[in-house]
């Protein structure tokens, strides 16, 4: 594999530059800002906190994505005349963990055929599936030109480098085109989100299920809370180190269980909470004077975005209402848009979560892989839209 610092390239379409970064710190913090989604305040454009500075930083500072773990920073940087146009976030992967779209039979069916698939090129917000911008632009430049050059950078960034392929995952639906017309793949995948229809209230939107999932739901909500648990949001000064740790148990505990070794290490929560306070917000459940359990959420422009769950005693319903139940209870109070709940999980959708399709893209570069693979994600695409179209039908919304 090419070093990184061979990479860059004058790309022939409209004369831009491309070169590569090993890590986040090589760009300046103003000019991250002035990417598009990037910094809150920007006229139109809603704030995802997942590809701030501030937390694709801090996902390296404190060692969770870095070459040891298997996340080389490969960041692509896009300028024209020495002027910053625009950055793409992309790491050099030795594994296929902490991605949530997989690609692991392909990795085996490569290497079965004599190919190596590792190192490949990961265009994404590391061990996040949350949807949000890849080909990120400086918001007052032609987008639709320097996403194209992104795009094709990625590409030729990829050949270059001799890696087996370049995948850009949870994607807006328009950059997945922008991708496809540089030669790349599209995916698509199937998620839970609850969608805030202007509620006023939790009993608005209770009033657009059935009646039975109505009475289903608030006897769960209930019985969750029936053992004498309180549940508290913590967010901004209230995110105490002592929260943390707490917390930082939950998320050992299950972690450890669910993966065996957990992606995110307790100097990053202690970094998020000390730069990004305003950003997160932590549903803790609390019993006999101490809290138990807790999930932790990032606070986007109109959405919030649920991440990591874990718990110290177990108690029936308590995941869904801690996860599920207080993230609409918030996004009603704060008048956001959508709650993304994570990856899978049909569960939600008894919950008020609706089937959402996610999309990813792909650029093999061996033909007879790329081929396969077309061939594949041609069955897959089919296979989720009409998963998608009977989970919508089946869902716990009156009709009519």
């Amino acid at each position: 594999m090419t070093n990184a610092s061979d990479a860059g390239a004058k790309l022939a379409d409209g004369g831009y530059a491309v070169r590569v970064a090993a890590s986040i710190a090589e760009f300046s913090r103003d000019e991250w800002s002035r990417l598009s989604g990037a910094a809150k305040g920007q006229a139109g454009i809603p704030y995802n906190p997942f590809v701030s500075f501030d937390f694709l930083n801090i996902l390296e500072e404190s060692g969770c994505a870095v070459r040891k773990t298997g996340w080389q920073g490969h960041h692509l940087r896009l300028e024209a005349d020495g002027t910053f146009l625009g950055a793409l976030p992309c790491y050099a992967k030795s594994h296929s963990q902490g991605e949530y779209v997989f690609d692991h039979g392909w990795a085996d069916a490569f290497e079965r055929a004599g190919g190596r698939y590792y190192p490949k090129l990961q265009c994404s917000v590391p061990f996040t599936p949350a949807t949000g911008p890849r080909l990120l632009t400086v918001a007052e430049t032609d987008t639709g030109q320097a996403r194209s050059a992104l795009a094709t950078a990625l590409r030729s960034v990829a050949e270059g480098l001799r890696v087996s392929s370049a995948h850009v995952t949870f994607a807006p639906a328009d950059e997945v085109e922008v991708l496809e017309a540089a030669g790349f793949l599209r995916r698509t995948d199937q998620q839970f989100h609850f969608i805030n229809e202007g509620f006023a209230c939790y009993d608005d939107f209770l009033a657009t299920l059935a009646s039975r999932k109505r009475k289903a739901l608030k006897k769960e909500r209930r019985e969750a809370l029936a053992a004498g648990i309180s549940i508290e949001w913590l967010t901004g000064r209230d995110l105490t180190e002592a929260a943390w740790d707490d917390f930082f148990a939950f998320y050992m505990d299950t972690g450890g269980r669910k993966w065996g070794r957990p992606y995110l290490n307790r100097t990053f929560f202690s970094l998020i909470g000390e730069r990004m306070a305003d950003d997160v917000l932590l549903v803790m459940a609390r019993r006999g004077g101490r809290y138990i359990a807790g999930a932790i959420n990032f606070i986007g422009s109109d959405t919030l975005f649920g991440r990591n769950w874990g718990c110290i005693e177990d108690h029936p319903f308590l995941h869904f209402e801690v996860c599920y139940h207080q993230a609409i209870d918030f996004a009603i109070e704060r008048k956001l848009k959508v709650v993304e709940a994570g990856a899978q999980g049909e569960h939600k959708l008894a919950r008020g979560y609706r089937p959402v399709t996610t999309q990813s893209a792909h650029y093999i570069v061996h033909p007879g892989l790329r081929r396969a693979v077309a061939e594949y994600l041609e069955r897959e695409r089919q296979e989720v839209a009409e998963i998608g179209e009977y989970l919508e039908d089946h869902g716990p919304f009156r009709r009519g």
